[in-house]
């Protein structure tokens, strides 16, 4: 299970799932550069370098089973990870699954990036996946907003290339009060794949999975479905 975080999000936000997780599945979290132990790793040039980067060193690994999650930005960097394994490294995820997020073709728009380091620090609070305080001091401003800056100009300057699309199934997961992502768009991402789709909406906002982690789990350990004409 490749776990992939939000924008500003670092791999220490599945800290707990990987304890919490069916015996069948082992966690692996993803480390964007730029933060915690990567902090002094130069950002990725671009979403699809960054997808390149990952699929690489999943590539490097044994060849057990992979099941992709993604919340928010990382549901795009998911995407494109499964994109990338299949096209360059003829591996096909068991699963996709895309958390808080539209669908790739649905343009992204937003400018938070370009705002001012107090705008942006308000956009994450009123997301509620950052805690106030912990921004509120200038010196770990200086650390972190570098980092959630490069993370939200990725998402909002994202554009989906037409291609092959992941030959896996995929499932949406939102929640239900969620401001950034709705089930009509949500829906959307039955477009991208050419596998089963299911939709599940939890209770919650945007960080709804902090709140219903243990549901998250449960979607994440069901079988796999299987696709048309199999057996």
């Amino acid at each position: 299970m490749v776990l992939l975080p939000h924008a500003g999000g670092a791999a220490s936000f599945y800290a707990d799932w990987a304890a919490a997780m069916s015996p069948t599945l082992e966690a692996v979290t993803v480390q964007y550069p730029g933060r915690e132990d990567r902090l002094a790793d130069p950002f990725a040039m671009g979403m699809a370098a960054l997808a390149e980067d990952i699929a690489s060193a999943l590539s490097e690994q044994d060849s057990r089973p992979i099941v992709l999650f993604g919340h928010s930005l990382g549901a795009l960097v998911a995407y494109e990870v499964a994109r990338t394994l299949e096209s360059r490294y003829c591996t096909t995820p068991v699963r996709l699954v895309v958390s808080g997020r539209r669908a790739p073709s649905d343009p992204p728009g937003g400018a938070v990036h370009l705002m001012s380091d107090d705008a942006i620090v308000k956009e994450l609070i009123e997301l509620g996946g950052t805690s106030g305080d912990l921004l509120a001091d200038p010196d770990t401003r200086s650390v972190f907003l570098p980092a959630i800056r490069e993370d939200f100009r990725l998402a909002e300057t994202y554009r989906h290339v037409a291609g092959v699309e992941p030959n896996c199934p995929i499932s949406s997961v939102i929640g239900s009060e969620d401001t950034e992502v709705n089930a009509a768009q949500a829906k959307r991402w039955v477009e991208h794949s050419r596998g089963p789709f299911d939709l599940n909406i939890l209770p919650g906002g945007h960080f709804y999975l902090l709140e219903q982690a243990e549901a998250v789990l449960d979607i994440l350990a069901r079988p796999v479905p299987m696709k048309k004409g199999e057996q």
